[in-house]
């Protein structure tokens, strides 16, 4: 699957684009969506390039294109760090999300729900065995990241965007895409908590599991069950 086509609205010019430029387009949007904040470290390249299912060479290049554009730090012996979005123009995901959040977050959690078990269940019957073999890979390597909320983060919007792909709907991938970056910020610091990354890669391992029986029913159980963990863990960080 190629890279681009996990990004919202990502079938644009994909022919005409290489490897590392949809890469940089893809951490471009992981920092303008919140998902990605002044100050974080990115992971190792190597962590990355597992990650994300590309070569190392290809995350260098990318790293290189951001911080040419103004959104990376790039130090020699120190880890990349996030700057910020610059003066990057918004794209119509991040647009998008920004009219989400003048909504509450029952309403945005309920609406999530609702659309992203669709989501699911037709993922049930469609997702690849390449794409289920990636997701167990993702899983595995996010045992190793109970105590890193940035690295997580970043594989586990990779995770639900593989299967937000494998439901073959475009439309239903990009919506629930939006949904997913909604309240970041209460997120990031949920996941900090003690258990929170822990509950989320077991939520995360059951919702694998259950895709590859191809149980549209188990399927739509596993999500719905991590989703309302997420929605509990985001609302009493809120409350805070």
């Amino acid at each position: 699957m190629e890279l681009l086509t996990r990004l919202p609205g990502g079938e644009t010019d994909i022919v005409k684009r290489t490897v590392k430029h949809q890469l940089a387009d893809k951490l471009a949007y992981m920092i303008l969506s919140g998902l990605l904040q002044p100050g974080d470290e990115l992971p190792s390249e190597r962590a990355l390039a597992s990650t994300l299912e590309v070569s190392r060479e290809t995350v260098r290049g990318a790293i290189g294109e951001l911080h040419a554009r103004g959104m990376l730090e790039v130090s020699q012996g120190a880890r990349t760090r996030v700057i910020g979005p610059g003066k990057e123009t918004l794209v119509s995901s991040v647009r998008a999300l920004a009219k989400l959040k003048d909504k509450g977050v029952d309403e945005v959690a309920e609406a999530r729900i609702q659309v992203e078990v669709q989501v699911v269940k037709l993922a049930a019957t469609r997702i690849s065995k390449s794409d289920l073999e990636r997701l167990r890979v993702l899983v595995a390597q996010q045992k190793l990241m109970i105590n890193d909320p940035v690295t997580f983060q970043i594989s586990d919007r990779e995770l639900h965007t593989i299967i937000y792909a494998a439901c073959g709907n475009s439309l239903l991938r990009d919506f629930v895409s939006d949904m997913y970056d909604y309240a970041l910020d209460y997120r990031r610091q949920a996941l900090k908590r003690k258990g929170a990354i822990a509950q989320s890669v077991q939520d995360h391992e059951r919702i694998v599991e259950a895709l590859a029986t191809g149980n549209p029913q188990l399927a739509e159980e596993a999500l719905t069950h991590h989703l309302q963990h997420v929605h509990k863990s985001t609302v009493q960080e809120m409350k805070r």
